[in-house]
């Protein structure tokens, strides 16, 4: 042997010496057997002085020990005398044994670096992304520290750019690996914010590799990589968010280095809040192949990625100024363009609806809906007969997360602002839709406060179509040609529908009281202020029928008397805060009640 061979070195610790000894031997002489035995005895010596760093973590004199095993460990794998196929089998372990070093210096962290580095240079490219591929896919399961990953993220965007062919097909190994650690470590990590961005700037790392690459194609495989790098960049846009908290200090920076692909994966503001350029993108990736939802699953944030996008470029010209976007003029065109606007409405769910992101970002979603959205918006399209059936199921989605928002939000200025955006948005909906939209609504919410404002809505909507029956003027469009004409007689109906929904609910029975007070007493309000307008307005109404009378007062109305009795009576001789708050909540619902009550045997008495 060499002399002048790192293994001969003195200055190397003993056991650490012979093991490499005994490896490099096998491996040169074949012996396949003893050289499996060898690396693994290696790798439980490298974890051996792990463990003991951790058994005493302010024992700096163990901590330079293994500072110092790792350096000798550098050292002789630089060796030029080193055979080939010995680093070649090192490879397979070492990145994954060395990176849990990573958190105990700086001096460590710098030589793990240098480690991995070298088998990237001197190893080939395409093995090495599954090796360190596999290493983090396993060390996730027991490491949740950023700085372990570290080494291995900085190491991928090496050996992604030393790669010669199948560019894409690498990338779509590499990706869901990358993201999986980033969404684990980002939500199970105690780690600091500073931490997580360096885990972050790896990762943005990595897109810079794709982008190498991507410039390195032509044609169709340049197109498709593209938007695996556009769909990876919104990902990593969400996670960001997510981890960060959306604090502003933190995220921006990162986001708008994330921003800066935008033009060259062509992607625009208005494009990813109307959700065409994720569309677009998972076509490319995904192409004819139906198997590839599993490789799509890992890029499930692409949508929220997007949304957060725009508002992240909403909230501050910076990230706007690194995509090249106007937000002034993406704004604009949402407004004008109903199609578009209901497209960015849906996409905005995304934000609304989750549980991770803070309410500062729902307020900046919101914020941004009613810059897009116009309080006398329906007015504009009463004669627009557009097939707007597509939209609906998105739209509710929507109306759903807005509802979460003004129900749970502890900030009552984004309460008002979430109900403005609620009521602007519905105001869009077709009348048939809209019915739809309330019943599923009211059916879908627990809460009985909520369920009141929901009927409250009906009401004005109820009110808005009396006025404008009005009857017309001379000078004015007939009937027949009158836009509203469509919609007469159409809440009434409706209103039933809904006040039964309520008062005799689907379970059967009259509704539970005083939990369901709110919305027994918006639907006896509802009823009443129906039994009023129709009596005013339209003799013949449905509201009025004979039938409907009997329904309502024998299903609705007598069953309630019978209920809200018993409880007052129970709670009569009661004298505890319970039983107060209880009548309390009674005494409106009673009042109401016992009015509709006269004005339906009322109704009864000159029904024919």
């Amino acid at each position: 042997m060499d002399p002048h061979d790192p293994i001969c070195d003195h200055s190397l610790d003993p056991r650490l010496q012979q093991i490499l000894t005994s490896i490099s031997k096998a491996i040169e002489s074949g012996d396949i057997c003893q050289s499996e035995n060898s690396v693994s005895e290696l790798v439980n010596f490298l974890d051996s002085v792990l463990d003991s760093t951790m058994t005493d973590p302010s024992n700096e004199d163990i901590k330079n020990n293994a500072s110092e095993i790792l350096s000798e460990l550098y050292k002789f794998l630089c060796s030029p005398s080193l055979d080939q196929a010995v680093i070649d089998r090192l490879s397979f372990e070492l990145p994954k044994a060395v990176t849990k070093f990573s958190g105990l210096s700086t001096a460590c962290l710098e030589t793990v670096h240098r480690i991995i580095d070298h088998f990237i240079a001197t190893c080939s490219p395409r093995d090495m992304l599954s090796i360190l591929c596999e290493a983090l896919d396993s060390l996730i399961k027991t490491i949740k520290a950023s700085v372990n990953f570290v080494p291995i993220l900085s190491g991928l965007s090496k050996a992604l750019l030393s790669t010669q062919r199948r560019h894409f097909e690498q990338v779509k190994v590499v990706v869901p690996v990358v993201v999986k650690v980033l969404k684990t470590v980002s939500s199970e990590s105690d780690d600091e914010d500073t931490e997580l961005q360096d885990l972050f700037d790896r990762a943005i790392g990595i897109a810079n590799s794709i982008r190498g690459l991507c410039n390195k194609l032509e044609g169709t495989t340049n197109e498709k990589l593209r938007a695996l790098l556009g769909l990876y960049i919104l990902q990593i846009t969400a996670l960001i968010s997510v981890s960060m908290e959306c604090e502003v200090s933190i995220c921006v920076p990162l986001v708008s280095r994330l921003s800066h692909f935008f033009p060259y994966c062509h992607l625009s503001f208005l494009g990813l809040i109307t959700g065409y350029d994720v569309d677009t993108m998972t076509s490319m990736v995904v192409g004819e192949y139906e198997d590839e939802d599993d490789f799509m699953s890992c890029l499930s944030y692409a949508e929220q990625g997007a949304s957060l996008s725009v508002i992240w470029g909403h909230i501050t010209d910076e990230v706007a100024q690194a995509a090249e976007e106007d937000m002034t003029a993406v704004k604009g065109e949402l407004e004008s363009n109903r199609t578009k606007r209901w497209e960015a409405i849906g996409m905005l769910k995304h934000i609304l609806s989750s549980g991770s992101l803070p309410w500062e970002m729902k307020k900046h979603a919101i914020d941004f809906l009613l810059h897009i959205t116009d309080g006398n918006i329906s007015q504009k399209y009463d004669g627009d007969h557009t097939d707007c059936s597509s939209y609906m199921p998105s739209l509710f989605a929507a109306l759903q997360a807005v509802i979460m928002v003004i129900m749970y939000t502890p900030c009552s200025a984004l309460r008002k602002n979430a109900f403005d955006v609620f009521k602007r948005v519905l105001a869009e909906i077709p009348y048939s839709e809209k019915c739809d939209f309330l019943k599923a609504m009211i059916t879908k919410t627990e809460s009985s406060s909520m369920v009141a404002i929901l009927l409250d809505l009906v009401r004005q909507e109820f009110f808005t179509e009396i006025q404008q029956k009005t009857p017309l003027r001379k000078e004015e469009v007939p009937p027949t040609e009158n836009k509203t004409c469509s919609h007469t007689l159409f809440w009434p109906a409706v209103v039933l529908e809904l006040v039964d929904l309520v008062l005799r609910p689907p379970k059967g029975g009259p509704p539970p009281l005083p939990e369901n007070g709110d919305a027994v007493l918006s639907a006896l309000n509802l009823y009443r202020f129906a039994l009023l307008t129709e009596s005013k307005e339209n003799a013949d109404s449905e509201v009025l029928s004979k039938s409907n009378l009997q329904k309502a007062y024998t299903e609705w109305l007598l069953p309630l008397r019978t209920l809200v009795t018993a409880i007052a009576v129970e709670n009569k001789n009661e004298y505890d805060q319970f039983a107060f708050d209880t009548v309390c909540s009674l005494n409106p619902v009673e009042l109401v009640l016992y009015r509709c009550i006269e004005l339906v045997e009322e109704k009864l008495q000159h029904s024919t």
